[in-house]
């Protein structure tokens, strides 16, 4: 019998995984590379969480291995050219949560906006007043600008639609025809950092946007700026955005993932009025995690019967 072993984290439903899998299926911890490669000795299959470290360090000690199933859409934690090296195929869920991610997104960037949190700490604290917030603005006629321009930020552009946003877009794997069908126009990431009133980042962690909202980044915003990351923690520097926030260089951030999940206690990004922090939760609904859960089984149940998985990554893509 196939030995399936899964990231010990409740996004992922073991009881599903047995029902759907001719297989062994075991729960273990998965956080770090000794964790991982003892939990997965002799295992046929791994099911990993974001916070799994599938390196190649890892995979060359897997043998037996034959797929590595992401429960999730980034697969920034996982060694895809290694994988490929070592005959492991790899897989993600790519569409599962769009609509709740692009919700989520819209949700924070409002919140931000009208300071909705921050109102409500205060009403807690037994004050009463429209004026304690920062400056509130109208929405009509700002702009939004997209950086990545994949399935949820397209959904994020659809849910804005009713509050008549400019929408820009930075992404260098889709042309310009492509954005413009959907009312947005296409930009450098220089332009719209400076443009934008809204910047939401939906871009994959790589080597080459690790980091991205940096510094300079920061500073080519407006002062009024709102930032939104339901992407990857690493996406920003951290330290520089702490900065900005307290020196209101922009205006505010509304954050669901961070560098270090889950953050250390006092997280000082989380402790300011002008950031919102929410525990990388915008992918989830009863129906994404179903949904999620039964793709992953799916993808395994291939990659056991020899087959090439439905959502199998190709080592070569491009934007690796």
């Amino acid at each position: 019998m196939p030995r399936v072993v899964a990231s010990d984290d409740p996004m992922i439903d073991t009881a599903l995984l047995r029902e759907k899998l001719d297989a062994e299926v075991v729960a273990a911890e998965t956080d770090d590379e000794a964790a991982l490669a003892a939990a997965a000795e002799g295992a046929d299959a791994l099911v990993v969480d974001v916070n799994t470290p599938v390196t190649a360090a890892v995979l060359d000690e897997l043998d037996d291995l034959r797929i590595v199933a992401r429960a999730g859409v980034g697969i920034d934690n996982v060694d895809v050219g290694a994988a490929a090296e070592n005959g492991v195929q790899v897989t993600n869920v790519p569409e599962y949560c769009t609509d709740e991610v692009a919700t989520h997104t819209v949700t924070l960037l409002l919140d931000c906006i009208r300071t909705v949190a921050a109102y409500d700490r205060d009403v807690r604290n037994g004050n009463w007043g429209w004026e304690r917030t920062r400056p509130v603005h109208r929405v009509r006629g700002r702009t939004l600008g997209l950086v990545s321009f994949g399935p949820i930020a397209r959904r994020v552009r659809e849910q804005v639609r009713g509050f008549d946003l400019d929408v820009v877009a930075y992404d260098p794997y889709v042309d310009e025809t492509d954005m413009a069908e959907a009312d947005v126009e296409k930009v450098t990431l220089d332009d719209l950092y400076e443009r934008a009133d809204y910047v939401s980042l939906h871009a994959p962690l790589t080597d080459d946007t690790r980091g991205m909202v940096d510094t300079g980044a920061l500073e080519a915003m407006q002062d009024h700026a709102v930032l939104v990351n339901t992407g990857r923690g690493g996406l920003i520097d951290e330290e520089a955005l702490l900065d900005a926030l307290r020196n209101e260089a922009i205006a505010a951030a509304g954050l669901d993932v961070l560098c270090q999940e889950p953050p250390e206690p006092d997280h000082p990004l989380a402790g300011l009025d002008n950031c919102i922090v929410t525990p990388h939760a915008a992918w989830y609904s009863e129906e994404a995690r179903e949904e999620l859960n039964a793709t992953v089984a799916a993808n395994v149940r291939a990659a056991l019967a020899g087959e090439t998985p439905p959502d199998y990554i190709d080592p070569d893509t491009d934007w690796l």
